[in-house]
């Protein structure tokens, strides 16, 4: 049995010697590399005539999946389109108010006390004090200004008001890091762009030597209630005029409040915000404006943040009984 060089048919011979033709059958199959090259000249089948494919039917080939996603996001946008020009353009989220800034600084007396005559109800929740940690009920009715000072922030176009921070004597402040981490809030908080300091009329610096415009004072429980001017069941914070002392609870700087539904270092933020307010001018406290929107720094957000509450705690002050209720918010202006 011979065979030819590559290229040629495979002679085989029987046993007679008679030359026999190559079994193309018992021949591996052979493909081309590329089935759109010139035809060899080797006969093929005779093959159907293939149905023409319509022109959906091309598209979803070409694209895939992609023919199935492009009328959805058309139709989603022609949607969104439609419904923006149904609705008109939204309002624009702005800054709760905080009323309206007195033409002068106090020069005596005590604003942002208790609101009503220090008389209330004996079951008010709101106002009573949150479980937590420990707070000075006594301290020494005297107070050491914490060390450091710091520089100038805002633009203080018409008022720069230089403050101090100060602990009362007898009051430990390590459970929540010592004095220093005391300022340090403060400072922080007064310097935070959603502060005060937005308004290019006010800026503020921390000193530690010299005379302040005020002091910001961390207060025993009892001390505070003197220098707030109440004897009360329930913990507030106030502004001093007389003594240039914004006092600041040291018991609510540690429990925080029931109806500020927030963490306790946004409440010390309010607290500090609030305060302050009363301190360079926002003499009165406001009501919530806007049912589920953000409370004005001035509303008394220890008390409540639902008009309903607080009008029960001075049925004759200026906070109406309207069923408006606000979400908490330790800023002037909480959007920055």
């Amino acid at each position: 049995m011979t065979s030819e060089s590559e290229g040629r048919d495979l002679q085989v011979y029987d046993p007679l010697g008679l030359y026999q033709p190559a079994d193309r059958s018992r021949q591996p199959l052979r493909a081309r590399w590329d089935p759109t090259e010139a035809d060899t000249g080797r006969p093929r089948s005779p093959q159907r005539d293939a149905k023409k494919q319509s022109a959906m039917g091309r598209f979803v080939s070409i694209y895939g999946w992609r023919a199935y996603a492009l009328p959805v996001l058309l139709a989603v946008t022609v949607f969104v389109i439609v419904d923006a020009l149904r609705t008109g353009p939204r309002p624009v989220p702005v800054d709760p108010g905080f009323g309206a800034l007195s033409p002068g600084v106090a020069q005596s007396g005590i604003i942002g006390a208790p609101p009503g005559d220090g008389k209330f109800p004996a079951d008010l929740p709101l106002g009573a004090l949150p479980e937590g940690g420990v707070f000075v009920e006594r301290g020494a009715g005297t107070w050491h200004v914490v060390p450091g000072a710091g520089p100038q922030v805002g633009a203080g176009t018409e008022r720069v008001f230089r403050y101090t921070v100060e602990v009362e004597d007898g009051i430990d402040t390590s459970a929540y890091g010592g004095d220093v981490a005391v300022a340090k809030m403060v400072e922080t908080t007064l310097a935070n762009p959603k502060s005060w300091t937005k308004d290019p009329k006010f800026g503020f610096q921390r000193i530690d030597v010299g005379e302040p415009d005020f002091r910001l004072s961390l207060t025993s429980r009892e001390s505070t209630r003197a220098a707030c001017g109440f004897e009360i069941p329930i913990d507030s914070s106030c502004y001093n005029a007389g003594i240039d002392r914004v006092v600041l609870s040291e018991a609510r700087w540690v429990r925080g409040a029931l109806a500020f539904d927030g963490d306790i270092g946004s409440y010390r933020q309010y607290l500090v915000n609030h305060e302050v307010g009363h301190a360079i001018g926002y003499h009165g406290h406001q009501p919530c404006e806007t049912e589920g929107g953000l409370a004005p720094i001035m509303m008394q957000q220890t008390f409540g943040t639902k008009n309903n509450d607080i009008a029960q705690l001075d049925p004759h002050g200026v906070v109406p009984p309207d069923g408006k209720t606000c979400r908490f918010n330790p800023w002037p202006y909480p959007r920055g």
